[in-house]
């Protein structure tokens, strides 16, 4: 099983020290002042543990959302099916 893919948007720029607490998401600052963190998240044990350092950071909370991940390639018929 593939790990569940997360974006979680927090209220304004995140400072560089910060970003460091969220090292395997990537993140993107955006125009209208929230900053995303989007990237694979293995269990929910792991997303509780981002959503407490969000939590410790300060910064208000916008959105969690899970991303549909992409649907798994078709697999191959075997011959004469």
């Amino acid at each position: 099983m593939w790990p569940a893919v997360y974006q979680i948007r927090v209220e304004g720029h995140l400072g560089h020290a910060m970003t460091g607490w969220f090292e395997d998401l990537s993140i993107a600052l955006e125009d209208s002042g929230d900053t995303v963190l989007t990237g694979p998240v293995v269990d929910q044990a792991a997303l509780h543990g981002l959503l407490k350092r969000v939590r410790d950071l300060g910064v208000p909370l916008v959105s969690v959302n899970r991303l549909e991940s992409d649907p798994a390639p078709p697999r191959p018929t075997e011959e004469g099916d």
